[in-house]
């Protein structure tokens, strides 16, 4: 016959109390796991090799620095002078360049390496020592300050290293400023050399139909046998004598315009007799002899000192250690919940199985 009362059954629902409870029985099993993170992370925290951070601070050059770059670069000139600015943006260009990253990355972060870490991925490697050098804006409130650092399990190496890297990209900044200055000027001395050439021609030209005006005119005053100029008294006499030239050039007789033609066929420079050449001239000789020097010229300033780090930025000891705490107390609580669920399962089953 078949028992009709009821047996008591586990409920299905999980009661607080009882988790806390199941919790409680199971205290050393968390903290045996807390104990083994903590261990874990003490072990990573103190054994782990420290990695130091050498930080360096740019900021823009003064108007001083670049002065030798604007030598001779006026709006007269037709070149315009560089600004503060365009000068600093030439240098965070190179600084920020992957050219330079992967030079520095070969001459210097490879060779530090021993024969087993050289030969694991080039990729991998480069994509580390990407993580230890870093060039980001230093402060918001200032666009133009940059902060960078570079890391290394050796202080005095970090700085080194931030010093050289920094170097590098100065030597590129100026280089590139300097060969810009350069062969600006080597243009603008290019363009008045052709000047002063079309000058000399023109010049030229201009002087063989002054031989061939005063020809003719040499001719018409022999024609009515003038030899020397008319006497004119007056006033009428000045505005003569301001008009010899055109068709009134045979006025000044046939003695006078000989020796003129004489003495402009014997001629053997017509620079002194052409308009504007000395002037350009001048800015030739200017500009061709324009060179900058590397040394004259600052790209950039450094807000600070770099110095070799004193305290490594990693692992950072107590972080570690807290993190470790945690993480172990989270995976405790969650072992021995699945413990308890586990056997609150089981225990139903069983008693399905019963019935």
């Amino acid at each position: 016959m078949r028992n009709n009362r009821a047996e008591p059954r586990p409920n299905d629902e999980v009661d607080l109390i009882e988790v806390i409870q199941g919790l409680w029985l199971q205290k050393w099993l968390i903290l045996a796991i807390v104990t083994l993170f903590t261990l874990v992370g003490g072990a990573y925290a103190f054994l782990s090799k420290p990695v130091y951070e050498a930080r360096a601070f740019v900021i823009p050059p003064t108007q001083k620095d670049i002065a030798d770059l604007n030598y001779g670069r006026t709006i007269e000139s037709e070149l315009a002078p560089y600004s503060v600015k365009s000068v600093y943006e030439v240098f965070l260009r190179n600084l920020q360049a992957e050219s330079l990253r992967r030079a520095f990355f070969e001459e210097y972060y490879l060779p530090s390496l021993n024969e087993t870490e050289r030969a694991g991925s080039h990729d991998g490697l480069y994509q580390r020592f990407s993580k230890e050098l870093s060039i980001a804006l230093a402060d918001k409130s200032s666009p133009d300050r940059f902060l960078l650092t570079m890391q290394n399990n050796d202080p005095a190496k970090a700085e080194e290293w931030a010093k050289a890297y920094i170097e590098k990209a100065r030597i590129l900044a100026v280089r590139e400023m300097v060969e810009n200055v350069n062969r600006e000027a080597e243009v603008r001395a290019r363009n008045l050399a052709q000047q002063i050439s079309a000058l000399r021609e023109n010049g030229e030209r201009v002087r063989e139909d002054l031989i061939t005006q005063l020809r003719e005119a040499l001719r018409i005053a022999e024609a009515v046998g003038l030899e020397k100029p008319p006497i004119i008294n007056g006033n009428l006499s000045g505005e003569v004598s301001a008009n010899m030239s055109g068709e009134l050039t045979y006025i000044r007789g046939s003695k006078a315009l000989q020796a003129e033609i004489k003495n402009i066929e014997e001629r053997k420079l017509d620079d002194p007799f052409i308009k504007n050449l000395r002037a350009l001239q001048m800015k030739y000789s200017f500009y061709k002899d324009l060179s900058v020097k590397p040394d004259d010229v600052a790209v950039f300033r450094v807000d600070g000192p770099i110095e070799s780090p004193d305290k490594p930025v990693k692992p950072k000891k107590a972080l570690v250690l807290a993190v470790a705490v945690l993480l172990g107390g989270v995976i405790g609580v969650f072992v021995a919940l699945f413990r308890i669920l586990y056997r609150r399962n089981r225990e139903l089953r069983s008693l399905e199985d019963r019935e």
